[in-house]
């Protein structure tokens, strides 16, 4: 998995323009509003995590069982490859369009499956350095995890973004920004999560500074992404944005205690929060490990 690497400066400032007009749009918008329901089983048995072999911080912090022949050989069909046929569905392909989105920051492109138009809910994936909207859409690499979430969407009547960034920078959260807003004026009143994975967590970060982003937004999904030690001062955190982390235990791209501790801080404050820990698992693993329908659910339920 192509993905890395340098920190970013934290606290990039986006455009006073750029905002102005995001504020604009966003005060036409009604209040983010949680989906009626859950979001229905789909190969949950196959999905799931396996045993939880830790607990702590009041069953917050979970560290799960990871191993490689089995969460890698045993569920694909070419190791790191391509998954077993059991584990997709490639019948999404017909909701499925690959677009260029306009937005007042430049245009973004993106592989889009789903309800375009009142969707249920949105979700907008981010990869990290080296990746492209590709990496998101591709149904058969990561153990089929990622043909999971299309089909959760598609079944559910939501809407998976899988986004090309440009730059880590504040000109490509920018324009993931206007993603978000885009998301947001095409279903309004329906939550929009946003997840970044490795070096897309540089725009998670900048992102959670920009208010009218913020508003927007119903949580966010941090995978194996880089810590934020300014993250407190941040809109996210004074509005209390329910954060998701995921994160293998022996990642050596970014460390795993980092991520623990600004978790704990977090929790610390009362900000809705979540962590899983994949024991052993290495900078790749949250992408391949991630259960969506569990993530997806306990943000909607905050």
């Amino acid at each position: 998995m192509p993905q890395s690497t340098i920190h970013c400066r934290a606290g990039a400032v986006f455009a006073r323009s750029r905002l102005v007009l995001a504020a604009i749009v966003m005060s036409a918008l009604p209040a983010v509003s949680a989906p009626a329901a859950e979001l229905a089983p789909w190969k949950d048995a196959l999905f799931a995590y396996p045993a939880v072999v830790e607990s702590s911080d009041g069953g917050a912090l979970r560290v799960v069982d990871y191993q490689e022949m089995r969460d890698i050989n045993g569920r694909d069909q070419v190791p790191e490859r391509r998954a077993k046929a059991a584990y997709v569905s490639t019948s999404v392909k017909r909701q499925q369009e690959i677009l260029t989105i306009q937005t007042p920051a430049g245009p973004v492109d993106a592989a889009v499956t789903g309800k375009q138009q009142g969707a249920v809910f949105s979700v907008i994936f981010i990869h990290g350095r080296g990746g492209d909207r590709r990496l998101g859409n591709n149904d058969w690499s990561f153990g089929g995890n990622f043909n999971r979430l299309k089909n959760l969407a598609v079944r559910n009547g939501g809407v998976y973004y899988s986004a090309s960034v440009t730059s880590f920078d504040e000109k490509g959260a920018a324009r993931i920004a206007g993603l978000i807003a885009a998301a947001r004026k095409n279903s309004p009143g329906t939550p929009v999560v946003l997840s970044c994975a490795s070096m897309g967590s540089f725009i998670c970060w900048q992102i959670a500074r920009d208010t009218a982003a913020v508003e927007n937004l119903a949580g966010m999904i941090v995978m194996g992404g880089a810590t934020d030690p300014a993250y407190v001062g941040s809109a996210a955190y004074k509005a209390k944005l329910p954060v998701y982390f995921t994160h293998g235990e022996a990642d050596k791209v970014y460390a795993a205690q980092d991520q623990v501790a600004l978790f704990r801080k977090l929790l610390d404050a009362g900000v809705p929060t979540r962590f899983v820990l994949f024991r052993t698992g290495s900078h790749g693993t949250p992408v391949r490990m991630t259960d969506w329908r569990e993530t997806l659910n306990w943000i909607f339920a905050h």
